[in-house]
């Protein structure tokens, strides 16, 4: 193969740049001559990073197509890996389709800017049965959308080999960059109908007047490894870390995959190794699905960050980690990250490398404990019988019979064995932060509802107004999360501060927008799933967990590192700060001794958590008065009001709580077979007085005695105690 002279010749504004390579070309090789190594024919092929089809830099108007079959297969979803609607009458298939009563067809790229064009990948169109791809094709390139010239290898049309099946992607590198505009794809044959997904890999060409600025400009950058890891880099760069910051860090493992590799953690903290008492528990979590690489490595430079910036005396890093005991787990699933690493970032398909080895999804492969939770609800069992916080765990679902993943039992004790008070966990394929519940459940009236709607013989033909209605109906009377508001707060904290997150004007990554532009979404309405860690992290332990979704591109290219860093920065530390909003303190006995799993309660919120081993607890919340009551086995609850503000930092809202005698009133009830003990009659009430029950004369004398009680108490907690025994 011979360059590309002819495709020189006619893009004269590169002709210059292409004979200074040439120059230097002969250079080399008048240099090797001189040393006497003989040359040998070569290509170098260069290659440039993709220009964003699949992270959506790309817009949609830069897009141009010779035909559409529909608007559902229009140009706009010709993006690597773009996901069809399983909705066949919505607008969003899963690639571009042509025309097929068409002769001609082609697909165009505007870069809007001269570019070096260095290669294409090529991916079939996504659908559960159908199998649509592009086999062969041309490439051609313009200055001007008018004059075209396809790619020619000295003696012919270059004509590249695409597609062998619909979702494997495949790269196509130029012998040498061709600079240009345009760069247009004309596929020749396919499989199927002719349906093609598409990245354009390219370097835009340096202007020189817009370089005379950048060089005036300042521009942040901190010193950070901004590069993929695999599995044994990111071990490589933890341990350095750990190395550099030993007094803040401690770099452990939370257990083993199914393959043996470590699921390791980083700990960053004013005391490493123990919890302090009133310090709340951070933790971000990463690559559940092991091909979403942009998580793994935002939390290996978050690392950097927290212990660079610390040592320099950072006084927001010092008071974050001085004050909060933080988690960073980078790769939950290391060995689908292994085998998604081995493709590279834009080589994996959708899927590849996205369950754990033995084929679980470890976001969703928890316990569910919603519908024990909302079953229990409508039997009215709650909170009788069943608490409406830690939620037990099934019997034997836990034991070694495959259907928990071994990444998930070490995530399960790992978060029961800590204080968590506030988590995320950083996903990939959208641009937004989901909030739970995210498994969906409707009411008992909405239910019989959805099973109507469902019976429609043709659900098609509905009218705009009847889905309108629907949908309403499900909003008001779907299952809502006690603490809906806080969670609501939390993903806008993120959100928000997110450079891009709520720029939603181009929609979703494979659908409309289902943010309505917050850049937040409740995950049962928008995707539910059972079984999400989200879900049994707030029903099983203190932990608000949510899922934070980094972007359209799984894995995107080491060069959009750098970018990714800077627009996840500031909502990475603003969102670890909420951990210290609502309300916070210890509950103790009046000797002032820690009480560990005594009860929290919020008026109004259907939703307890429970102290820590040193008595310590934490509440988020919103601003506002609460009447907060702390519970406790063998004591006696106290109510307090507890103000949270809008200043930083949460309320202090202590406890201390007297004893009751409720374990001596257990013993009498016990002996008493726990049947209902009825008064017979009362004694005098002076300084002897005695009260006598039944015909086994249980009294209690109000005397120094150590059970000495009052009628009053005794019959209030009588009756208690006689609701309970009814109710077993």
């Amino acid at each position: 193969m011979r360059s590309i002279t002819p495709l020189v010749s006619v893009l004269s504004p590169e002709k210059k740049l292409e004979e200074e390579r040439e120059r230097e070309r002969e250079r080399e090789r008048k240099e090797q001559e001189e040393k006497g190594t003989v040359i040998l024919p070569s290509y170098t092929v260069s290659f440039c990073p993709p220009l964003g089809m699949e992270s959506h830099r790309i817009e949609n108007d830069q897009l141009l197509t010779s035909s559409v079959y529909q608007h559902r297969y229009g140009s706009h979803r010709a993006r690597l890996n773009i996901q069809a609607s399983g909705d066949e009458d919505d607008m969003n298939g899963g690639s571009w389709c042509a025309n097929p009563e068409e002769k001609v067809h082609w697909i165009e790229l505007d870069a809007r800017t001269l570019t070096e064009f260095t290669g294409v990948i090529t991916q079939g169109r996504d659908d559960p049965l159908e199998s649509d791809y592009v086999s062969s094709y041309y490439v051609a390139f313009s200055n001007d959308s008018r004059e075209w010239t396809v790619l020619h290898d000295g003696y012919a049309e270059w004509l590249f080999f695409g597609n062998s099946d619909k979702n494997t992607p495949v790269l196509s590198q130029f012998m040498e960059p061709v600079v240009a505009r345009y760069i247009r794809i004309l596929p020749q044959s396919w499989n199927g109908t002719m349906c093609m997904r598409m990245e354009v890999l390219g370097c835009p060409v340096p202007d020189p007047l817009s370089q005379y600025h950048s060089r005036n400009e300042v521009t942040h950058r901190d010193d950070l490894d901004y590069t993929h890891h695999n599995y044994l880099d990111m071990e490589k760069l933890m341990k350095s870390i750990s190395d550099e910051c030993p007094n803040i860090t401690r770099f452990y493992s939370l257990g083993k995959s199914f393959k043996g590799l470590e699921i390791y953690a980083m700990e960053i903290t004013d005391n490493p190794g123990m919890h302090e008492t009133g310090e709340p528990e951070f933790r971000y979590t990463a690559g559940y699905h092991g091909n979403e690489a942009l998580g793994r490595e935002l939390l290996l430079m978050l690392m950097q960050y927290l212990c660079r910036e610390y040592k320099d005396g950072n006084p927001r890093v010092r008071h974050l980690v001085d004050e909060t005991r933080i988690y960073l787990v980078p790769s939950v699933n290391p060995d689908g990250h292994m085998k998604a690493f081995e493709k590279g970032s834009e080589l994996g398909s959708w899927t590849l490398g996205h369950w754990t080895e033995d084929g679980h999804d470890i976001f969703q492969n928890f316990p569910d404990l919603n519908n024990i939770l909302w079953d229990a609800e409508d039997k009215g069992m709650v909170p009788k019988l069943i608490s409406n916080h830690h939620v037990p765990i099934p019997e034997g679902i836990l034991s070694s019979n495959g259907s928990v993943a071994v990444e998930t039992l070490a995530l399960i004790s790992w978060m029961e064995s800590h204080p968590f008070v506030l988590g995320a966990n950083l996903q990939g394929g959208e641009r937004l932060v989901a909030y739970p519940f995210d498994m969906r459940r409707l009411t008992k009236e909405s239910e019989e509802m959805e099973k109507k709607l469902n019976s429609r013989a043709n659900r098609r033909k509905r009218q705009y107004e009847e889905e309108e209605e629907e949908e309403r109906y499900h909003d008001e009377n779907q299952r809502v999360i006690e603490d809906q508001s806080m969670f609501r707060w939390l993903a806008i904290s993120y959100a928000s501060t997110h450079h891009t997150m709520t720029q939603t004007y181009q929609g979703g990554c494979h659908t409309d927008d289902p943010t309505g532009g917050m850049g937040i979404v409740n995950r049962a309405k928008w995707k539910p799933i059972p079984g999400s860690m989200n879900d049994f992290s707030y029903l099983r332990t203190n932990c608000f967990e949510l899922s934070i979704f980094l972007g359209c591109d799984k894995f995107p290219h080491q060069s959009e590192l750098l970018r990714e860093w800077e627009h996840n920065k500031e909502a990475l530390l603003t969102f670890m700060a909420q951990v210290h909003r609502g309300i916070k303190g210890v509950v103790r006995d009046k000797e002032g001794n820690p009480i560990s799993n005594a009860t929290v309660s919020v008026e109004g919120v259907n939703h307890d958590i429970r102290t820590g081993e040193s008595g310590d607890y934490w509440r988020l919340l919103n601003p506002g008065e609460y009447r907060v009551t702390a519970r406790a086995e063998g004591y006696s609850p106290f109510t307090r009001l507890c103000v949270v503000g809008f200043d930083p930092g949460a309320t202090l809202c202590n406890f201390d709580l007297n004893k009751s005698n409720w374990d001596r009133i257990k013993q009498i009830m016990a002996l008493h077979g726990n049947r209902p003990i009825r008064l017979l009659s009362s004694g005098n009430r002076g300084s002897g007085q005695r009260y006598t029950y039944n015909s086994d004369l249980y009294y209690v004398r109000k005397t120094n005695n150590t059970f000495s009680l009052t009628r009053r108490q005794i019959t209030a907690a009588y009756i208690e105690l006689h609701k309970q025994v009814l109710i077993l």
